[in-house]
């Protein structure tokens, strides 16, 4: 079950600084932090010793009650504002500031966004409540002087900038998770705050790889857009310093000034285009610039998965795709550089961008994030929570494995000779079934017949056969259809709707069990066919004989049902359902599916180990001299279906193993978060 994070001891928020504009938009709030200098953290003196939170400004007055008018510039910390002690400075920038503070009436550290009285923010900012958004308690404005106090959750853990530089000066073979909750400590000893204890959240971190933990990063802050999209919000400025971290390393996305809200009165994606270049879409860059038609309405939560995959490409490596020219343009944004930013956007990760990937970096983390930074949005990840379902997967070793195989592997080569694995899987059992039926009634019946009834018996049961086992195949086929035709155009690059995809992941799950349900019939409809005819030709058979059918019928059919199906399943779960995941979101249906087939696994289980037991059990209706015919039949029979069990029981476990993986991947789903 997903379990909240537990809370720190104190709560209240902060805000990165800097003021980046890009050419042919107007400036706005966006206190933020520099891309390339310094991490908020480290941006005042201030925050490199601890800070004495005992310490108020009660003994100095409020520089409201002066009567002065004040400005931002005249706001220090020290002072008192209005219901808050300024403790500290966390960060500023040209349009505003951020002070640690007390908020008097509550008791309690917040972080204070002083910054002049413009913008939507605070209304934006207070349709979101979500554990991984920082949440804004409420603000406060000032009329007489036009600034505005915006106060929020109290993050003491740092920011993902901070992580960045910590990431740059420790080589990659020795970047694990504990380099997460080493910022981490870094941050709250420099603010005088003490580390969490027994906290399974820290624990977890500790054992993942690096690439592990961006993915467990990323996979928090897709579940964030992904709630900030349902609210009709915008983010727009996705960047490590917009992202800040618990004093148990949880990422919360912070900074949502310069993001739009449909919701909100009075607000425009125009007016909130803005952003930060090194980290824009290609689709956002676009929009900035004065010579190119699209526009910010334009603009959709896949421009912030790109902004996301380019942050979380940097903590992987430390590099940025193309970061060369995105540092280029930020030192000097012109018409020409921008550009030739927007050349290098249009292309995905190049193989030099590739190989700086860390050596213990999965597959599927690669497809991922590669998928993310796709130059056009109908090509990346259609919305926040479908990124966090890959995420998922990326954070299962297990499930990972069998999504993202090796290229050269056996799941992988697999997954293209579909209807030939399928006819094998299940024509290999019925064949050993009709060879068993076959000489079973030929000792037992046949025999017994004239020469000229058993050349008829010969006949018929060619004719029959060689009717029954193509026709089975072209309904296997039939069936199977979705399963060749889908499969086959995904590895050419062709898309399917969700509607498809999921018809496709139903039929992979439910194929063995259609399958079996086709041959049992066939195989009830040739018992019924055989005596039938056999009598109305020759009219050789008595009640004996047509028992003697029934009863192999009753055993062949028992070998056609259970082995097949785990055949089948086994082929599906390993190999075929996997393949559709990379493609689209999954909802509760696959997971009920998933668990649906387990159940259903444990039943055919019981049947092949009820094969030997049914085939001896038979021979009991047999007399003394009957019993010595079909002995050596019998005999093989039941210890070839031991050996078989023995291993289909091995399949059921293994096949059991890859169901859990694949449930925990579908199965959690963004609104329920998972730390």
């Amino acid at each position: 079950m997903a379990t909240r994070d537990p809370e720190p001891p104190r709560t209240a928020g902060i805000t990165p600084v800097s003021d980046t504009t890009v050419p042919g938009t107007t400036a706005r709030d966006t206190t933020q932090v520099s891309d390339r200098t310094q991490p908020a953290e480290t941006t005042r003196a201030a925050e490199t010793r601890p800070v004495d939170l005992t310490v108020t400004a009660q003994t100095r007055p409020d520089i409201l009650d002066s009567g002065d008018p004040i400005t931002l510039d005249d706001v220090e910390a020290g002072q008192r504002i209005d219901d808050f002690d300024l403790l500290t400075t966390l960060g500023t920038g040209a349009f505003g500031r951020v002070f640690l503070a007390r908020q008097q009436s509550m008791q309690r550290l917040v972080a204070v966004k002083v910054s002049r009285n413009s913008g939507n923010e605070a209304q934006t900012l207070a349709q979101l409540d979500h554990d991984y958004i920082v949440r804004v308690f409420d603000q406060r404005i000032l009329p007489d002087h036009g600034l505005r106090l915006l106060y929020m959750q109290y993050m003491p853990g740092g920011t993902l900038q901070r992580v960045l530089h910590k990431v740059l000066r420790t080589p990659s073979e020795q970047r694990s998770g504990r380099l997460l909750l080493d910022s981490v400590d870094e941050a709250l000893q420099a603010k005088g705050e003490i580390r969490p204890s027994e906290s399974p959240v820290r624990a977890r971190i500790a054992d993942l790889t690096w690439p592990e933990t961006v993915a467990w990063l990323g996979r928090r802050l897709a579940e964030a857009l992904h709630y900030a999209e349902s609210r009709g919000v915008l983010h727009r400025d996705i960047k490590p310093a917009n992202v800040l971290l618990t004093a148990e390393g949880v990422p919360k996305l912070a900074d949502f000034n310069i993001s739009f809200a449909e919701s909100v009165d009075d607000s425009s994606p125009v007016a909130y285009l803005g952003g930060s270049l090194a980290y824009m879409s290609p689709e956002q860059i676009e929009a900035c610039h004065p010579h190119r038609p699209r526009s910010a309405a334009d603009l959709d939560t896949r421009s912030d998965i790109y902004a996301l995959g380019v942050m979380l490409w940097e903590l992987l490596t430390g590099n940025r795709p193309g970061a060369d020219h995105a540092d280029h343009v930020a030192e000097a944004p012109t018409m020409d550089a921008l550009d030739a930013m927007l050349r290098t956007r249009r292309a995905p990760p190049d193989g030099d961008a590739l190989t700086r990937l860390p050596s213990d970096c999965p597959q599927t983390l690669r497809r991922v994030l590669t998928r993310c930074l796709a130059p056009e949005p109908t090509d990346r990840w259609a919305s926040g929570a479908e990124l966090a379902q890959q995420f998922d997967l990326c954070l299962d070793a297990r499930a990972r494995e069998l999504v993202d195989p090796p290229p050269e592997s056996w799941r992988a080569r697999l997954r293209r000779p579909v209807i030939p694995l399928m006819i094998a899987a299940v024509g290999l059992p019925n064949v050993l079934g009709a060879l068993y039926n076959y000489q079973h009634n030929r000792n037992l019946i046949v025999g017994q017949l004239s020469p000229d009834a058993q050349l008829q018996f010969q006949t018929i049961a060619l004719i029959i056969n060689a009717t029954v086992f193509p026709l089975g195949a072209l309904v296997i086929v039939y069936l199977a259809r979705r399963l060749i035709t889908v499969p086959h155009g995904l590895r050419r690059g062709r898309q399917y709707d969700a509607a498809e995809l999921a018809r496709a992941r139903h039929d992979a799950l439910l194929i063995a069990d259609r399958i079996t349900a086709v041959v049992m019939l066939l195989w009830v409809l040739s018992g019924i066919l055989f005596p039938v005819i056999m009598e109305s030709v020759s009219g050789a058979l008595d009640s004996r004989a047509i028992t003697h059918f029934v009863t192999s019928i009753v055993v062949c059919g028992t070998i056609a049902v259970a082995y097949p199906f785990f055949f089948v399943s086994f082929y599906m779960v390993r190999s075929i359902y996997p393949a559709f995941l990379p493609h689209g979101a999954t909802d509760t249906t696959d997971a009920r599916e998933l668990e649906g087939l387990h159940r259903r696994s444990v039943r055919y289980l019981a049947v092949a180990a009820a094969v030997p037991l049914v085939a001896v059990a038979g021979s009991t209706f047999l007399t003394v001299d009957e019993i010595a015919q079909v002995q050596p039949a019998v005999r093989v029979l039941s210890v070839g279906s031991i050996g078989a069990f023995v291993f289909v029981y091995w399949l059921f476990r293994l096949m059991e193993q890859d169901l859990e993986a694949l449930q925990r991947s579908v199965a959690v789903r963004p609104d329920h978060p998972l730390h």
